[in-house]
Order: C-alpha cells, then sequence, then structure tokens
C-alpha cells in the first residue's frame, strides 16, 4: 500500500505539471488555431533563465520567479504572437506547423548556443532542503506538495477568467466566430496576443516544475513534455476540464509504470517511450475528426513541372555529382555526399506531405529502418538489400498508416511524431529479440552496426565518389517517379484530397486506400534513402535517425518548397552541404549554425510558395533565352575542364559556377525582357490575381489559360484548339 500511495503522489505530481503545460497549449491554440509545436521549449527556456537568474547570478527565489513568469514569459508570448503567428492566417496546416516546429528547432539552439551544451546544471525543487511532510502511509515533498498545489491554482484561475471575466468570455467567442466577436466590439488580435502571452507563462511555469527531476538539457527537455501533449488531445485541444482530466490519467498511469512494470531488459525503453505510446494511444481513441474541407483560399502554388523540365532537373543533378565526385577530396566527399541520400528521404515528403497534404514527422524513423535492413541483409554488399529496404519500409509505413488513416492535420502530425519518438527511445534501442524460437531480430543490439558497402559486378564501390555517383543517380530517378505522379492521374487524387476530403469522398474517392498507397509510397522512398545513407555512413547508429533530425528535415524541405522535387534538393543541401560549409569557411561559427534551420523555418509565413520557387521565377529569363543558356552551359564546361587540368582549385571553380548563372540570367533578362512573361505564362497583371479568380475579378485572357495547362497538367490548349 506505501509503494501505491508513493507511486500515486508521483503520478499525480506529473499530472499536475502535464495540466500547467497542456492547458497553455490550448489556451493558445483555441484562440488561434495554431499548434504550438515549440510550446515545451518556450518552458525549457524559461527553466534556464530561471536558473541563471537564481543559481548563477544568486537571485532570491521570488524575484527570479517573478521576472520569469511575470515579465519574460508574457512578453515573449507578445512577441510570438504579433511578429510571427499573426502573419500564418491563409496558410495550410504544413505551413503553420512549420513555423512551430521551426521555433522549437531555433529555441533549442538557443539554449545550447547560451547555455553550451555537456555541462552538469543540477536545478534543485522548491525547499529541497526542508524534510519532506509525512502524510502517515508515505511523505511527499515539499516540490510535489507546490506543484499540485499550483496546478490546483491554475485550474481555478483559467475557471474564473474563462467564465466570469470579459476577457475570457471574448477569448471563447474569438474561437467560435472571429468576424461576429468584432462586430460586437471585441478585438480579437489583442484576444490573441493576450492568450499567447498566458498560455507562454504557464508553459514557463511547467518548465521550471519539472526541470529538476530531468536536468537541464535543451533537446531532452524540449520533447520531455510529449505526454502534456497527450492531455491538450485528450481535450480535443479545446476543452481545459477534459486537458486536466487527461493530465490527471496519464500522470498516474506514468507513475504506476514507474513503480510496477517488470524490470526487464526489453521493458526498460518502454518506461522511457510511454508517453509517447499514450499519445499515440489517445490519438486512437479519439472519436473520429470530420472530413475536412477548403475553408479558406491558401497561399501556396505549386505549378506541375514540365516533362523536360524534369528531364533538365535530373540531368543537372546527376551532372553535378559528377563533377563533384571527380574534384573533391576524399574527406570532402564524405561531408557533402550525404546530400544525395538525405535527399531522397526528403523526396518522400514531396509525394506524402506536399501532394496528399498528409502531414508526417517520421519519415527519418522509415530511413532508420532502411538502413537497418541493409545492414542485416546486405552482407557483403548485396544490392538486393536495396529492394528490402524499400518493401520493409514500406510495409512499415503501412502498418503505421492504417491506424492513422482517420487522423489528418495536427492530430496526424502528433501520432507520427510519437512514432518516431517509441523508435528512437525503444525499439530501437532493444537487445537482441528471439521471435517464438523461429528468427532473432537484431537492430543496435551494440549500439552500433556495420553496414558494407554495394558490390555489383564483383566490384565493390566503396570509395566516396563512386558512392556519391549513385546515390545522385538514384535521387534523379526518384525525383521522375514523384515527377511522373504529379503529373498522372493518381498525382490529381492526391491535390483533390489535400483541398478537400469531403469534396473527395462525396465524389466517390476511396481515401483510405489513397492514404495507404501514399503513406507506403512515402515509406519505401524513405527506406531507400536510409539504406544508401547507411552505405555512406558505414557504421549506423539510433542517433542518426533521432526525431530532432526529422523535424529539422521536415521544416527545410517546407522551406525549400514541399510540393517540388527541387525543394528536397533544397533542403538537403541546406542541411549537409552549405551549414557543413558554413563552418569550413568560419569555424568560429559552429555554435551559430544550428539557429539558421529554425530561422529560416520561421519566415515561411511570408512566402508558403517555398524558397525554390523563388529561384525558378529567378532563373526563367535565362530558360527562355536559349543561346544565352547554351553559351552558359558551354562556359561552366570550360571551368570544368580547366579543374580537371588543374589550372584552377576548388575554390576558384566554385566561384565560377556561382557566377556563370548569375552573369547569364541578367543577360537574358537585358537581352529579352518580354521571353520572362512568355516562360512564366503572366505578366504583372496576372500575377496580382490568383488563377481561382480569373474570369471574375478580371477577363479571362490566354495566358491564364496557359498557366492552368501548367498547374493542372492537362492539354487544354489543345482540347480547345486553342492556338
Amino acid at each position: 500500500m506505501d509503494k501505491f500511495l508513493t507511486f500515486t503522489i508521483v503520478g499525480l505530481t506529473l499530472a499536475a505539471i502535464y495540466a500547467i503545460i497542456a492547458s497553455g497549449l490550448v489556451l493558445t491554440y483555441t484562440t488561434t488555431g495554431i499548434f504550438n509545436f515549440a510550446h515545451g521549449a518556450a518552458g525549457m527556456l524559461a527553466a534556464f533563465t530561471y536558473w541563471q537568474f537564481r543559481f548563477v547570478w544568486g537571485w532570491p527565489t521570488p524575484l527570479a520567479l517573478v521576472v520569469v513568469l511575470l515579465v519574460l514569459g508574457p512578453l515573449f508570448g507578445v512577441l510570438l504572437e504579433t511578429v510571427i503567428m499573426r502573419g500564418l492566417e491563409g496558410t495550410t496546416d504544413t505551413v503553420k506547423l512549420v513555423v512551430s516546429i521551426s521555433l522549437l528547432l531555433f529555441m533549442i539552439a538557443l539554449a545550447q548556443l547560451i547555455w553550451a551544451p555537456g555541462i552538469s546544471r543540477p536545478l534543485p525543487g522548491f525547499l529541497a532542503g526542508n524534510k519532506p511532510i509525512n502524510l502517515g502511509a508515505t511523505t511527499i515533498t515539499w516540490h510535489q506538495a507546490i506543484t499540485i498545489g499550483v496546478a490546483i491554482a491554475v485550474a481555478i484561475g483559467l475557471r474564473l477568467v474563462l467564465t466570469r471575466a470579459r476577457i475570457g468570455i471574448a477569448m471563447r467567442a474569438a474561437v467560435d466566430d472571429r468576424s461576429l466577436t468584432t462586430l460586437n466590439g471585441a478585438k480579437p488580435n489583442l484576444v490573441s496576443m493576450l492568450a499567447w502571452a498566458m498560455g507562454t507563462s504557464l508553459a514557463a511555469l511547467g518548465g521550471i516544475l519539472i526541470a529538476p527531476g530531468p536536468g537541464l538539457e535543451a533537446a531532452s527537455l524540449s520533447l520531455l513534455i510529449v505526454s502534456a501533449y497527450a492531455a491538450a488531445v485528450f481535450g480535443r485541444l479545446r476543452s481545459l476540464p477534459l486537458t486536466f482530466l487527461g493530465a490527471i490519467v496519464i500522470g498516474l498511469v506514468e507513475g504506476y509504470l514507474a513503480g510496477y512494470l517488470p524490470q526487464n531488459q526489453y521493458l526498460t525503453g518502454m518506461r522511457i517511450a510511454s508517453p509517447a505510446i499514450i499519445l499515440f494511444i489517445v490519438l486512437l481513441v479519439l472519436p473520429n475528426p470530420r472530413l475536412r474541407g477548403r475553408m479558406t483560399r491558401s497561399r501556396e502554388y505549386f505549378p506541375t513541372p514540365t516533362l523536360a523540365g524534369a528531364i533538365g532537373f535530373a540531368i543537372t543533378v546527376v551532372i553535378g555529382a559528377v563533377m563533384l565526385a571527380t574534384t573533391l577530396s576524399d574527406p570532402d566527399l564524405i561531408t557533402y555526399g550525404r546530400v544525395f541520400p538525405i535527399g531522397i528521404v526528403a523526396l518522400s515528403l514531396v509525394p506524402l506531405v506536399g501532394f496528399a497534404g498528409q502531414i508526417s514527422l517520421c519519415q527519418l524513423s522509415f530511413a532508420g529502418i532502411g538502413a537497418i535492413v541493409m545492414a542485416h541483409l546486405g552482407a557483403g554488399g548485396d544490392p538486393i538489400a536495396l529492394v528490402w529496404a524499400v518493401l520493409i519500409a514500406a510495409a512499415v509505413g503501412a502498418v503505421v498508416a492504417l491506424p492513422a488513416l482517420r487522423l489528418s492535420g495536427i492530430y496526424l502530425a502528433l501520432g507520427t511524431a510519437a512514432f518516431a519518438v517509441i523508435l528512437d527511445r525503444w525499439l530501437f534501442n532493444l537487445p537482441v529479440l528471439s521471435v517464438f524460437g523461429l528468427f532473432d531480430i537484431n537492430l543496435f543490439a551494440n549500439g552500433s552496426v556495420s553496414v558494407d558497402a554495394i558490390e555489383l559486378f564483383g566490384r565493390s564501390f566503396d570509395d566516396p565518389g563512386t558512392q556519391m555517383i549513385i546515390s545522385a543517380v538514384t535521387f534523379a530517378l526518384v525525383a521522375l517517379l514523384v515527377i511522373w505522379i504529379r503529373r498522372g492521374r493518381l498525382g490529381r487524387r492526391l491535390l483533390a484530397m489535400k483541398d478537400s476530403e469531403a469534396a473527395c469522398a462525396t465524389l466517390g474517392l476511396n481515401l483510405i486506400w489513397t492514404k495507404l498507397s501514399v503513406f507506403a509510397l512515402s515509406a519505401g522512398i524513405a527506406g531507400l534513402g536510409g539504406a544508401l545513407y547507411a552505405t555512406q555512413l558505414t557504421s549506423i547508429q539510433p542517433g542518426n535517425f533521432e526525431l530532432v533530425q526529422s523535424l529539422q528535415l521536415f521544416a527545410i524541405t517546407v522551406v525549400g518548397g514541399i510540393g517540388a522535387v527541387g525543394g528536397a534538393l533544397f533542403a538537403a543541401l541546406s542541411l549537409y552541404a552549405f551549414l557543413p560549409l558554413l563552418v569550413t569557411l568560419w569555424p568560429s561559427s559552429v555554435r551559430w549554425v544550428g539557429l539558421l534551420p529554425g530561422g529560416a523555418g520561421i519566415g515561411l509565413g511570408r512566402n508558403p510558395n517555398g524558397a525554390v520557387h523563388d529561384v525558378r521565377e529567378g532563373f526563367l529569363p535565362l530558360l527562355a533565352a536559349r543561346a544565352v543558356l547554351a553559351a552558359m552551359c558551354v562556359a561552366v564546361a570550360g571551368a570544368y575542364v580547366l579543374r580537371l587540368t588543374n589550372v584552377i582549385d576548388n575554390w576558384a571553380f566554385v566561384v565560377l559556377l556561382i557566377l556563370f548563372p548569375v552573369i547569364a540570367t541578367i543577360a537574358a533578362g537585358l537581352s529579352k525582357p518580354r521571353a520572362v512573361e512568355a516562360a512564366a505564362g503572366n505578366d504583372e497583371e496576372i500575377r496580382d490575381v490568383p488563377l481561382e479568380w480569373r474570369g471574375i475579378d478580371r477577363p479571362w485572357t490566354k495566358a491564364d489559360l496557359e498557366q492552368l495547362d501548367r498547374y493542372l497538367g492537362l492539354k487544354e490548349m489543345e482540347l480547345h484548339d486553342v492556338r
């Protein structure tokens, strides 16, 4: 009985913390419709700041708490709402999620920049020196008692604010109908700003209360409160009473697991992963959400790629890889060769997220499965293991998709994130497991596993240059496959489902089969990328496929352009070429480069089409001026010959590769200014009017029809015999 009471108190303490954090998350979501994935990171920053004030600068505890909770926390929330979140109106769930994920990455990098990682920073609980309170059968520490008392006070305070105070009633009204609230004299922007101030303060309070347990470590502390997300989902991200009830259930389950789960080498990781398992279960038992339709016009625009453009892109990728493989040293090839395998993993996001609108945050987990298959079935470099990697990863993707088919939007994102955490903390760390004595499952039994290079026709492709070319060719072929899907019937089905699931179901589209097929396809592509990535690493470990890295890849792919294969290449180049190159050029920037991925994603709301779209628009003059384009290709080939003959070095070659396209684009723009309009299929007037409103806001033109062809991938010009 004593043990039961002890772990009941542990569970209630966790429940109190989860309730505080989750209530702040619900508060911001219900007033703005944005799920703040960085909510835990805000609490992490608050915990670090409190530690700095209290234990480094020696501030009194009350003063440190007042400054963090009542000054810095609310100001930070107001800053987030006014500068970042308010600009996300009219964007898709994907864009909103990417911005909040980027905030998470930025805050983690900021904390690691200010407080160097790897240093022990103990944070004692409140009144840690006092004797525990005797409850007869057990005891409770003062920190636990304070935590539970604060949670009760927060529950009562939020109840009074939301039901009795005018500002609370305005918050609830803004959720139901923002426009009607404005007509009745309320100010929705002010309401949202106050909600974010309160929510961030609650996150800060939860971060300070939970930090004494696991200690101060930026990444783990930011993701430790997955259970708080489960509590918020328990309340459907709207009901505070249900959120508090969910927090109690989840906290008690965690407490009892800590006390009664058998001490077993196979279950140790399960205890660590229990918050993610609970989140996944909560998502699955929730009532089915209604099929969603498009409520607002999105600002995203991803035109259908042309066949010539697709082939040109693939050829350019392969030629670029050949140039790199024949000019870089082996150490540089090892560093930059990872671009193409990771690019394939990023490509897996394009059909799933870009076309179908199904958010997945576990693509690196599927890549890890492909890597494991390559390690165990590719002994001796057997290339058939690549096929097995694709098939097994696709099968796992289908299995994960089956229970997640009923989810969409933020619920699907949280479900896939929970799956990634389960793999990270539990399954990838399992010892050798015997299945009914029939066969053994050995993932990372020794912490890491070696991977053999691919061997074909008696030749082992173990040199970095050859591996880069193989990965680049594979990337180009997968990119052509993705473009073929986009231009075909399946691509149109996926786009229709992304636009309105309700309309597709009404018209008879089998949503279950469509979602299942695109999940399996995406997981298979990620598995292929993971297998090639493993052959380049030669040895893999669970840390190569962690959730934080998967979030980073997802965010930067969306920044590049999630609806285009170029966005995948942009993400891989940014993470595995640009950032390492920046560190090479400026070694002192090694601690600062971590801010760049998060910072890039935060600005996405102003450009939901992605960076690749802007790059393409910038090169339209060059694509339209064939003579200038040919001259540029000749110049690049000449520079390549000079590099091969050692007339110039790599740095001069890189400068020329950057300089030639810039000069050629300027020359093309000066020589054929009208060619830009012809290649773009629109002029300034057309750019000002969204495609779906042309013919309503202004007369329909031939250029509109041409652009509609490019967007839909249909030959309407020929069907209507328009010349």
